[in-house]
């Protein structure tokens, strides 16, 4: 009887587990769950085009695209970007507007796809130093600036593609969608017949050339030239071997500390440290329990594009921090600088209504572990442990008209709830079958975009164990 008894309550502890799972500690991960929120920074020549070619807009989104997708003359995209002088560019400016907003570490495009080097490299001279009128390593005062300032940084490295160098890979994107040029059909021919390339002057070197003496050594430069790195950020793998995934992945073996994405191979043992949702936040049958970070812009363009207008509000940016929290990740948001080297008004406008919010609300997001408990309807719910006890913080879209909150199926004694920013406390009640009122709120929401409630319990809440789930999708920025 007591083995049939025993069973039945296995089975039915295994049947009822949700759906989060703690992850495996890691020490050099801490940082990365603590922080919760950071900035994606694409710049870079492309930043002159601001999405123009010839007085002609590219037809598809993102301005960093502009080289491969109007298929611009290698010689001529490096003409151009001889007049690239960003003599506004303020590195501690930068800094400062992350850490206002909130965040707490940048990832910058040191080098993106169109080849381009922000800072001097000894493998090529087509970076910022060599060739163009700045003249000078861009990265260096944004490293100085994250040190002082107490910031992470970490680089983007388009080890891949790299449509300037050499031998670098080029993903074939077709002439319409840059523009309908007269000769679409010709140059689309030459494209497919050379993988990619849309320029002789690409296909000078083999692609094992330009991984050995170009990304390797570029890799390696930023690994022991600007202090501590916190993150290399790899994107865009498809023709990358195992052997040459392998030489980039070795450069890193002097720095265990530096956190990796997922997209240096495709190859499994290629999987880095966390996973990289783009542009759509995973919903939970996608989650699997590992690590993951959602980088997204705030209009349409990565790189800055003058004619794109469609912004994201303030309330939607700080909702998906929200979101994205209360489900593991991490949120990595982008800014496009303009061309002389300052970030567009409507990010400034955006970064400092996120900053306000923070300023009251981080502790909702800093720390933070996913919900261990039901979703609800009316917001999103993120959580704490201590020694003894769990906090749950209730981020709250849709006030209640009622001035009554409600959770279920909790297993737990709910001790006390709290309105952050408000000195008294708010009356709970607890029935046995887990159902906790929280009543005693204001008619009218205190914050327009998320007010928060604080909940702790009696003990810890037993997180939630991930079931066998869809892949998450690891996208290419685009």
């Amino acid at each position: 009887m007591m083995k049939r008894l025993f069973i039945f309550y296995f089975l039915s502890a295994v049947v009822c587990l949700p759906i989060f799972a703690q992850q495996t500690p890691d020490k050099k991960m801490e940082w990365w769950r603590e922080a919760r929120f950071g900035m994606f920074i694409h710049f870079g020549a492309y930043a002159q085009f601001a999405g123009r070619y010839h007085g002609i807009e590219q037809r598809v989104a993102d301005g960093a695209w502009l080289f491969n997708r109007m298929k611009v003359p290698v010689r001529e995209y490096k003409d151009t970007a001889r007049n690239f002088n960003p003599i506004k560019y303020n590195a501690e400016q930068w800094v400062k507007s992350a850490k206002a907003a909130g965040m707490k570490y940048i990832v910058i495009t040191a080098k993106h796809r169109d080849g381009f080097a922000l800072f001097d490299s000894k493998a090529s001279d087509w970076d910022i130093v060599d060739a163009t009128q700045y003249g000078k390593d861009l990265l260096k005062p944004l490293a100085e600036a994250c040190r002082k300032q107490g910031m992470k940084l970490g680089f983007y490295y388009s080890q891949e593609q790299d449509w300037g160098n050499s031998g670098g890979a080029a993903h074939r994107r077709a002439m319409n969608q840059g523009w309908n040029n007269p000769d679409s059909a010709k140059i689309d021919a030459y494209t497919l017949a050379h993988n990619g390339h849309w320029d002789p002057v690409q296909d000078t070197k083999t692609f094992d050339e330009y991984i050995n003496t170009i990304a390797v050594i570029q890799i390696k430069e930023l690994l022991t030239n600007y202090g501590d790195v916190a993150v290399i950020w790899w994107d865009t793998p498809a023709y990358i071997t195992t052997d040459q995934a392998q030489k980039l992945k070795d450069a890193l073996k002097p720095f265990p500390n530096v956190i990796t994405n997922d997209r240096l191979s495709k190859k499994p043992q290629f999987g880095g440290d966390y996973k990289t949702p783009e542009q759509k936040i995973p919903n939970l049958s996608e989650l699997d329990g590992k690590d993951w970070e959602n980088c997204m812009t705030m209009n349409n363009s990565w790189g800055f594009r003058s004619n794109d207008d469609k912004w994201k509000s303030s309330a939607m940016l700080v909702q998906n921090l929200l979101d994205i929290a209360s489900k593991g990740g991490n949120y990595l948001l982008n800014v496009g600088p303009k061309a002389d080297g300052t970030f567009p008004q409507e990010s400034i406008d955006r970064l400092k209504d996120i900053g306000d919010w923070m300023k009251k609300y981080g502790i909702a997001i800093y720390g933070t572990h996913a919900n261990p408990i039901a979703n609800v309807d009316w917001g999103r719910i993120t959580a704490k442990d201590d020694k003894n006890s769990t906090t749950l913080y209730l981020s709250i879209f849709n006030w209640p008209v009622d001035g009554k909150l409600e959770l279920e199926g909790l297993a737990d004694r709910a001790i006390s709830a709290n309105l952050l920013g408000q000195k008294s406390a708010l009356k709970i009640k607890q029935n046995r079958d887990g159902k906790l009122a929280i009543t005693g709120l204001p008619l009218s929401a205190p914050d327009k975009i998320a007010s928060v409630i604080e909940v702790r319990f009696d003990k810890i809440i037993a997180k939630r164990q991930f079931l066998p789930s869809k892949k998450m999708k690891s996208e290419a920025l685009d």
